[in-house]
């Protein structure tokens, strides 16, 4: 694995990005006993680490770099990474301290290298529509009217997911927040693209990226596409027999 890597445009693809982050430097409380040896990324379904399915996908779509955040049993984590064959990986090391979501992608700037990039949380698996998913989201960036767009997925089309929604949408795909006690109609699947200028100002150590998502909404910047595939929640352990079960058909 490089440890760091420049970035290239991709030669004439489709793709915004040849460069992904994935968030995978969480205790994973939610999915304990399962987590108390491993970390949550390799916690496996259907045979397969977590974090597999999100890496599979880039080297499907063409994205040829990720990087990847490590806190909780890294050298775990490291190893798997180091067995595979693609995407060229750098690790983002956390072990110092954890940095939640925000301060993981500030962290990991330099080593993401590029002005617009994919970023992916490790706890969910999803089946594409009739497009790739970064490919349908690359078709919808544009870099001069967003600053993040969300890749967001309907109740009806979400699997394992009993809570409220996340976000509405107005009629240019600008998102807004759920409203408190109030039943919002798209959930964000854990899947997004990223300008570096989400990041301008970000606070220092640990924060949330919903920080700089309220920023962007307030500025009319963040936009949200909605996934015409199917959407696993994995985030607990009761989670995963009913994803294995959708996912081989038994």
């Amino acid at each position: 694995m490089s440890a760091a890597f420049r970035n290239q445009p991709l030669p004439g693809g489709p793709l915004v990005s040849d460069v992904a982050m994935l968030l995978a430097a969480g205790i994973g409380k939610r999915m304990r006993p399962l987590t108390a040896t491993r970390p949550k990324p390799l916690v496996r379904v259907a045979g397969k680490p977590l974090i597999d399915y999100g890496l599979d996908k880039l080297v499907e779509a063409g994205v040829a770099r990720a990087v990847v955040n490590v806190h909780y049993l890294p050298d775990q984590l490291v190893a798997h990474l180091g067995g595979r064959t693609g995407p060229q990986i750098a690790i983002s090391d956390e072990t110092d301290a954890l940095l939640e979501t925000g301060g993981a992608l500030v962290r990991a700037a330099p080593l993401i290298a590029a002005d617009t990039f994919f970023c992916i949380n490790t706890d969910a698996i999803w089946l594409d529509g009739p497009r790739n998913a970064f490919a349908a989201l690359s078709e919808a960036w544009d870099d001069d009217r967003m600053d993040a767009l969300l890749l967001v997925v309907s109740h009806a089309q979400a699997h394992n997911y009993a809570g409220m929604g996340d976000f509405h949408l107005d009629p240019m795909g600008r998102i807004s927040r759920r409203k408190p006690r109030r039943v919002a109609p798209f959930i964000y699947t854990g899947i997004q693209i990223v300008s570096q200028r989400l990041l301008r100002d970000a606070p220092d150590g640990a924060f949330s990226t919903s920080v700089l998502w309220d920023r962007a909404i307030a500025d009319g910047r963040l936009f949200g596409l909605s996934h015409t595939g199917l959407w696993f929640e994995v985030g607990s352990p009761h989670m995963i027999a009913p994803t294995e079960a959708a996912l081989t058909g038994t």
